[in-house]
């Protein structure tokens, strides 16, 4: 009888043993994302990437929310990967504690230094500019520096978002880097000076204001080119793109002010293993071939093209700002937003 209850027993313990390597293995075998950046921009990746490991990404998609939700969550977030862009929103996961530093020799050798935290709190994995949209039909010259968005000549023709988005902050961040507080607030007194309206709208209503002669420059992200330019469902945006011409600030010195999309590894990731294999994974050559062809933006991976369609808006010189040094200085950049008035336009 005992040896037969310990044969049992034995059976018993090793089908229990056998089920519990099952579900770990299937645990193992998949890395759960929470994504700031819309589905069809990240999809083919995540394609790729199982495609290459065998191992499944489940994603949650929202505009919002999500660095709050990890937070909340705590040691019980699935999170393993948070995907977002702009190097305040990266920053802004570190702040709120939800992070661990990535350590991989690949990402290190895939990702600029300036384009990464120096402790592996955030990793970039893309790039934007953020450039002027200028009318052909009004504006003739070919080049223009930010410092010369505050020239008078350019009253009343100026289109921009709210000074306080994100994309606006690390811009005005970048011009006290470069300038000093003082010389930055002087400047930015005078793009306020400059606007033909209060700022408003996203990055494309700027550009539909060039369209409509509400201005003559816009600022914005390159990539919203691309979408403007291949919007099969809303053709008015391709008149919108057919009727400006990209200027990259500062080509002929310092460089254009270029921002990140990226990714952090989350604090209580429950697939770490996977998560650091997928930033490895998007910081290479396949993945950043994907992002360039999909998102019209610039890989961060030396060495990988930009797609043939932002090769067309010209060469890209970026400001080799380190964008961790850049974001110290956001909190300051967004005081003087609100110190000049700038959201309450021209003529306040």
């Amino acid at each position: 009888m005992r040896v037969s209850f310990g044969g049992k027993l034995a059976s018993c313990v090793l089908a229990s043993g056998l089920l519990v390597s099952a579900a770990a293995e299937a645990m193992a075998s998949e890395v759960n994302v929470y994504s700031y950046r819309q589905p069809f921009l990240v999809e083919p990746l995540f394609k790729a990437f199982t495609e290459q490991t065998g191992v499944k990404v489940n994603v949650i998609f929202a505009k919002k929310g999500l660095i709050e939700r990890i937070a909340q969550e705590g040691e019980n977030s699935p999170a393993d990967v948070l995907l977002t862009v702009d190097i305040g929103r990266l920053t802004g996961a570190v702040e709120r504690d939800i992070v661990q530093p990535v350590k991989s020799d690949i990402v290190n050798g895939n990702v600029p230094a300036q384009y990464r935290d120096p402790d592996g709190k955030w990793i970039g994995l893309t790039t934007r500019a953020r450039v002027v949209y200028a009318s052909k039909e009004r504006v003739k010259q070919d080049a223009i520096t930010y410092e010369e968005l505050a020239d008078p000549k350019w009253k009343g023709k100026i289109c921009i978002r709210s000074g306080q988005h994100v994309y606006n902050v690390a811009m005005i961040a970048s011009m006290i880097k470069q300038h000093g507080e003082d010389k930055a607030r002087e400047w930015l007194q005078g793009v306020k000076a400059n606007l033909a309206r209060k700022p408003s709208g996203n990055d494309r209503a700027q550009v539909k204001g060039v369209y409509s002669g509400e201005c003559d420059l816009a600022i914005g992200n390159t990539y919203y080119m691309g979408k403007m330019m291949t919007n099969d469902k809303k053709p008015e945006q391709k008149e919108w793109a057919a009727s400006v011409k990209l200027l990259f600030p500062n080509a002929k010195d310092r460089g254009t002010h270029v921002n990140v999309s990226g990714a952090i590894l989350a604090k209580h990731a429950p697939n770490k293993e996977n998560g650091v294999k997928l930033i490895e994974f998007l910081s290479g050559v396949g993945a950043q071939k994907i992002y360039a062809e999909v998102n019209h933006e610039y890989p961060v991976k030396s060495g990988v093209p930009s797609s043939a369609l932002v090769k067309s808006w010209g060469e890209l010189k970026a400001d080799t700002l380190s964008l961790a040094e850049l974001a110290k200085l956001r909190k300051r950049a967004s005081e003087l937003v609100d110190e000049v008035a700038f959201n309450e336009g021209p003529s306040s």
